[in-house]
């Protein structure tokens, strides 16, 4: 009877040196993708902090919002998060607005929006938009902290790429005025935008009648990838989507010439910022 208590003992103490030892081996496999609270603190106090003026479109921030977090954790491998702080404009105050060509209004707008950013510490801030850099210049002036520009990004993209002739999307605002276009071709690239007048009513209105409300329309969609086609036939080896809510309707499947998503190419620059000085 002592031989069988012995050894059910011994079995006992062995399974639960087994089980102990699987414990063990199980969080040394998962030890480099544990961050503990001390390491937390540090990696938390090297990230620069970004503000996002968003809300035009809400559907466009989303993307850029997502982006951004997304990247920051595959960087570090585990659930890290970016000190990302996101101010949103009403967009129906926004178009009136532009309607009214009142882009003093606008430039008011956010410039509140950055100085709630500033005031809340961050270290730069960027317009989740293309049109709202039309009054750049003059919010520039009134914050303290840098904005991170779409143009340069978008123009640093393209140079990587070794391109040299691209075409432009955008809203009319961007398609007709030089705020976006002319600082991309300074820096080296030839860009080319439609010039007549029905299509660019037609692709203004498909982006703030459509895209802004998250409506994807087939035959709109058909009619943006026609307006590529044509300046692919006129030898554009490129093309900018250079409204955030085009990514919503075009991707890279759609056309057989390199795509450059704004939405995509602001973010990462904006992810590049915030772990700058992890970098170093």
């Amino acid at each position: 009877m002592d031989n069988v208590t012995n050894r059910l003992n011994f079995f006992a103490k062995m399974r639960t040196l087994i089980v102990f030892s699987i414990l063990f081996l199980l969080s040394c496999q998962h030890a480099n993708t544990i961050v503990e609270p001390s390491d937390a603190n540090e990696i938390e106090n090297k990230m620069n902090s970004l503000g996002l003026i968003g809300g035009t479109s809400w559907h466009s921030t989303i993307d850029y919002y997502r982006y951004i977090n997304e990247s920051v954790n595959e960087h570090f491998g585990n659930n890290t998060n970016p000190p990302l702080l996101v101010y949103t404009m009403n967009q129906a105050q926004v178009h009136k607005f532009q309607i009214e060509n009142n882009w003093e209004g606008i430039a008011d707008m956010l410039i509140e929006g950055g100085k709630s950013l500033q005031k809340a510490g961050v270290d730069k801030v960027m317009f989740c938009a293309n049109t709202p850099h039309k009054v750049y210049d003059q919010v520039e002036k009134e914050l303290q902290c840098p904005i991170l520009h779409i143009a340069d990004a978008t123009a640093e993209s393209i140079i990587n790429k070794g391109i040299k002739k691209v075409c432009f999307l955008g809203t009319k605002y961007t398609m007709t005025e030089p705020f976006i276009t002319q600082r991309i071709e300074s820096k080296g690239v030839e860009v080319i935008s439609p010039s007549d007048p029905k299509m660019i009513e037609e692709l203004h209105r498909i982006i703030i009648q459509e895209l802004t409300y998250g409506k994807i329309i087939p035959e709109s969609k058909k009619y943006v990838l026609d307006v590529i086609q044509s300046f692919i036939d006129q030898g554009a080896n490129g093309v900018i989507l250079g409204c955030t809510e085009f990514p919503l309707m075009i991707d890279q499947s759609d056309v057989q010439i390199p795509i450059f998503n704004t939405t995509e190419i602001h973010a990462k620059a904006g992810v590049n910022f915030i772990l700058e000085d992890l970098k170093k």
